[in-house]
């Protein structure tokens, strides 16, 4: 990761830069490079379609694998934000990475979460159940792995025991399927995939992240320090005009919401197919829009800590995450 990281700047940084604004715009790029996501729509491109983000505009460069992945490529400037769980964030900085959150972009309410699921006949009852057993999730270091660790921790697996535990990376789409086959004996399911396997039967959650932490914001966009220093002003635009689509998708009705995802897929014509859209819920962000809490990192921060991959005192919040950018700042401060 290292390595990829001293790419950071040799060559990404000047291509934004030749979109750069000219004339009487008061944003100093006009263009934003990112990665995209098949079949979903993310908040900045919510965002460029409800006219919030103009004049700028965005780059899709391609689709992202992971979350890890993404803000890699925003460290190394390949892109210029990218998104994922905060406390992959975290680890990214440890490791040497440039990058500060600027804005939470998802989360986890009673409606929008991961549920860790086995088969009805399976003899997995509880945490002390799993030692010896696989788990499949979308990716490692991430969302999935914090999660499942912190419930074995609180069900009082020693370490020892937790290392017995196996996550096995699958692709989503085939991790219902892997769990059915008794490939895996616990299957981390989401969103579109995690109510059609519902709705076939035959599977029962162990605990879901909704049951371990409630409602809570997951993960942020983050931007090279170096790009928040040259572009604030586009940071500033990028922020309010995401934190306005995400308080539009909350506050308007889930028909529409899912009618504008449906538009911005078809538009862009990526040859997508938009049946998960159908499924989607809520924004399952805590902060107003998408303003960053104390706790959001906090906890992940202590996390690493208590897992021996940080030493006390080794990162501050403050360099992990900046609200200076939220319009909403003023709605959560007096909270």
């Amino acid at each position: 990761m290292l390595a990829m990281l001293t790419l950071a700047g040799c060559g990404g940084e000047s291509k934004s830069k030749a979109a750069s604004g000219s004339g009487d715009s008061p944003y100093e790029t006009l263009e934003l490079r990112y990665q995209g996501s098949v079949g979903a729509v993310t908040y900045p491109e919510l965002a460029e379609a409800l006219g919030y983000l103009a004049p700028i505009k965005l780059n899709w460069i391609g689709n992202t694998i992971s979350g890890p992945q993404d803000i890699q490529t925003a460290a190394t400037g390949q892109s210029d934000f990218g998104g994922a769980f905060n406390g992959a964030i975290v680890k990214l900085i440890s490791a040497g990475a440039s990058v500060k959150a600027v804005i939470g972009y998802y989360g986890v309410d009673k409606d929008t979460y991961i549920g860790f699921y086995t088969l009805d006949d399976s003899p997995i009852k509880t945490a002390k159940d799993l030692i010896g057993k696989k788990i499949g999730v979308n990716t490692l270091g991430a969302h999935s792995e914090f999660v499942i660790k912190e419930y074995l921790r609180r069900n009082g697996l020693t370490e020892d025991e937790i290392k017995q535990v196996t996550l096995v990376v699958i692709p989503p789409v085939s991790t219902e399927q892997s769990l059915r086959q008794k490939q895996i004996d616990v299957a981390a399911l989401g969103s579109i995939l995690r109510d059609k396997a519902l709705e076939r039967g035959g599977i029962r959650p162990l605990f879901t992240d909704f049951d371990l932490f409630g409602t809570f914001t997951a993960g942020s966009y983050v931007f090279t320090n170096k790009f928040i220093k040259d572009n604030p002003n586009t940071v500033h635009k990028f922020v309010e005009a995401v934190g306005k689509a995400i308080e539009w998708a909350r506050t308007t009705p889930r028909e529409e919401v899912i009618a504008k995802y449906k538009e911005i897929i078809e538009k862009r014509d990526r040859k997508e197919d938009t049946t998960a859209i159908q499924f989607w819920k809520s924004t399952g962000i805590a902060g107003a829009g998408g303003y960053i809490r104390k706790d959001e990192f906090q906890v992940w921060t202590d996390w690493l800590v208590k897992d021996g991959e940080l030493k006390e005192g080794q990162i501050k919040l403050d360099d992990l995450y900046t609200n200076e950018f939220s319009a909403y700042k003023d709605v959560e401060e007096k909270k």
